[in-house]
């Protein structure tokens, strides 16, 4: 079968950068499968985007399908052919429908029955016919949430379409796509090189396109601009600041990338660099540069699309474009100093935080409270803990913080440092917000750490004092994520606290402003613990170690978190399957018949298997004991990994319902002992093996 080389172009008025990516990989996707679909074999298809333009390569594709046949079925032999081998009514029947003669009737065998068909050669279509329709469907399925109509055509687009291009190998293929007819003629750089190209050959694309000031790959542009923006940085020493997001948006406003490296003035350096960087990359799609030490230099980078013959016109132009907005960020920043952050507590006053729970300021002062109780256990110094907390909420009044609200927390660290605070103080009002996503990193700072958690203990409470728990889908307080935070901000600090004691700290905050404590204090404490299985399956953990340790409710998150890691660790181990398939035994006997009170009696042992397991542990007790009192969990089962073989020689030798009151009692008992050792850590019964 002849295989082709197809290139389908769609060229169209600017499309949005945001999606221009996204795009390429749904048509990519749905050409893949219009493709298959249709039984069409191919090597590959390479996927172009540019600004103007969305492309496919189609390499080796068939040129058409393959012929099959087709069986239709008809009545059973026996029915077909009367006494003599002539057609019955229901087979002309048959035939007529098909419009067959009888010597084109074949037979099967349907299970027992024999029956006759027609087997029909079917054709298959050309690849010309099936294209087409392939892309068109393509096309109609791509992610648009606007479509666009242009001028009196009926079919519409993410942007209007200028021309279509299809070829295989070197002729076009007649079809109409996006109501445009399909041709061999594209189109260069809107600037550089405007006239119409032909394309003689699907493989000329590429390198007529570069010819014209195009990059058709995405790859290939981005490529260049990361090198071009590499060496402007490397010439000043400096790092650029590259998000992944900026870095692909940037790819897809230009078709023929131009790094240039501008400035701007060094007094502006005064102002947070993160509201800099923040109207640079946003508003200008800038690459901005740091210094070794990640301090802000006075440069930034724009990618341009034009390769001009006076750069440094362009240069300027974008200097004088930055220079507003800079100035705008640092008058900002030197209207707010003139009013210290202390006395905005009267605008926070004015400000609602939840209709019930009342403002920013009277949430500012819970949380004082609140930090101050909690001080002793994250080693915080009391003072400080109050101090930040007055001051965490303040920025949000700032002008700063009204025109860059991502500046939250930090603008406060500027202006507690501009008025002398010291820097545990300081550092905090960054670090309140801390982690702000699955993965973030923790606060530095002590006082940090105390803000953090009481900011969200405040709210959770708060929240569910009031009745709001979230549910399916609605949690406009984020309170799935602030929980995951509390628990991060316990356990890797170390903190040695329980649920149920931080949540009445900030019960106790609250005050007679909540109704209900205890109802509040059991739904809160339940929705933490619930969120335990959500923070370890994001860290890999499997769904069985965790609900191995939720069967004990530990009641501290670093409790908790110690026994998961130690169950995770004996998990691995050789002996873990056969232990956790005796536990899941013992359970079960111990569940049926429970063991009797009192320790199991040496002398009424009587077979070497019970002999031999009772020795062991009484061997392992007194070693194991101390582990769990220093909850050394992963130590502890590391030890019990011991029991492995004396507990499956047990209980293939040993029959523990014994017809004698005296040894079936005996054996429970040592039962009992061997399951208490385990579930002082977990209920291992549960591991699935």
């Amino acid at each position: 079968m002849s295989k082709h080389t197809v290139l389908f172009e769609l060229g169209c008025e600017e499309l949005p950068p945001k999606s221009l990516k996204k795009l390429r990989d749904a048509l990519h996707a749905e050409t893949v499968k219009g493709l298959k679909d249709a039984g069409l074999a191919f090597d590959a298809i390479e996927a172009y985007a540019a600004p103007r333009r969305l492309a496919l390569k189609i390499i080796n594709v068939d040129g058409a399908q393959a012929d099959t046949q087709k069986r239709f079925d008809g009545p059973a032999k026996q029915a077909a052919f009367d006494a003599e081998g002539k057609p019955t009514k229901a087979l002309e029947g048959f035939m007529r429908g098909q419009g067959i003669t009888v010597d084109q009737v074949s037979t099967f065998q349907a299970g027992k029955v024999e029956k006759v068909c027609y087997l029909k050669d079917v054709k298959g279509q050309s690849l010309d016919v099936l294209l087409p329709q392939i892309l068109q469907n393509a096309l109609d399925n791509l992610p648009i949430a606007k479509r666009m109509r242009s001028a009196a055509s009926r079919t519409e687009f993410v942007r209007p379409v200028k021309w279509v291009v299809l070829l295989k190998d070197n002729d076009v293929i007649d079809a109409t796509i996006q109501d445009h007819k399909a041709g061999n003629v594209t189109y260069g750089h809107r600037f550089h090189a405007p006239e119409a190209i032909v394309l003689n050959h699907a493989d000329e694309y590429l390198a007529k396109l570069k010819a014209a000031h195009v990059v058709a790959s995405f790859e290939e542009r981005q490529a260049i601009i990361d090198q071009q923006v590499k060496a402007l940085a490397d010439e000043v020493n400096a790092i650029a600041i590259v998000p992944a997001d900026l870095r692909d948006e940037v790819t897809a406003l230009v078709e023929w990338p131009v790094a240039l490296r501008a400035s701007f003035e060094e007094r502006f350096l005064a102002v947070p660099q993160e509201a800099l960087i923040t109207t640079m990359q946003d508003n200008q799609k800038y690459f901005c540069l740091v210094n070794s030490d990640n301090k802000l230099q006075p440069y930034f980078i724009t990618v341009s699309n034009i390769e001009s013959k006076d750069p440094a016109q362009i240069i300027e132009g974008n200097e004088k474009v930055v220079r507003p907005r800079l100035s705008d960020a640092e008058f900002f920043f030197l209207q707010d100093q003139k009013q210290p952050l202390a006395s905005r507590k009267e605008k926070l006053a004015n400000m609602v935080f939840q209709a019930e729970l009342g403002t920013l300021w009277d949430k500012s002062t819970r949380i004082a409270k609140l930090a101050v109780a909690l001080a002793p256990i994250t080693g915080a110094k009391a003072e400080d803990a109050e101090k930040a907390a007055l001051l965490a909420k303040c920025d949000l009044t700032s002008e700063l913080v009204g025109e860059f609200p991502e500046l939250q927390g930090i603008a406060g660290t500027y202006y507690a440092r501009l008025e002398g605070e010291n820097d545990e103080v300081a550092e905090s009002l960054g670090e309140q917000y801390l982690p702000k996503f699955a993965g973030d990193v923790l606060p530095k700072t002590k006082t940090g750490t105390t803000i953090a958690l009481a900011d969200r203990l405040d709210t959770l409470t708060g929240i569910f004092g009031i009745g709001q728990a979230p549910t399916g889908s609605k949690d406009p307080f984020a309170l799935r994520r602030s929980a995951i935070g509390i628990l991060r901000l316990v356990t890797e600090n170390e903190l040695d606290v329980s649920i149920e004691d931080l949540i009445k700290l900030a019960l106790a905050a609250y005050g007679d402003v909540l109704k209900d404590h205890d109802k509040t204090l059991k739904d809160a404490v339940a929705f933490l613990e619930g969120r335990y299985r959500a923070k370890y399956e994001d860290q890999g953990v499997a769904v069985d170690v965790i609900q191995a340790v939720q069967a004990l409710s530990p009641k501290s998150p670093l409790d908790f978190d110690k026994r998961v890691n130690a169950v995770n660790h004996f998990r691995e181990l050789p002996e873990a399957a056969a232990l956790a398939a005796a536990n899941k035994r013992v359970a079960n006997i111990l569940a049926k018949e429970a063991a009797p009170e009192g320790s199991v009696v040496e002398a009424s042992l009587v077979e070497d298997a019970e002999k031999a397991l009772f020795a062991e542990l009484s061997k392992i007790t007194p070693v194991v004991e101390p582990l769990f009192a220093a909850k050394d969990y992963t130590a502890a089962l590391s030890a019990l990994a011991a029991l492995r073989a004396p507990v499956d020689a047990f209980f293939d030798g040993v029959m523990v319902m014994a017809d004698d009151a005296d040894l079936k009692a005996n054996r429970l008992r040592m039962l009992a002992q061997l399951r208490e050792l385990f579930t002082k850590v977990a209920d291992i019964s549960v591991l699935q093996h």
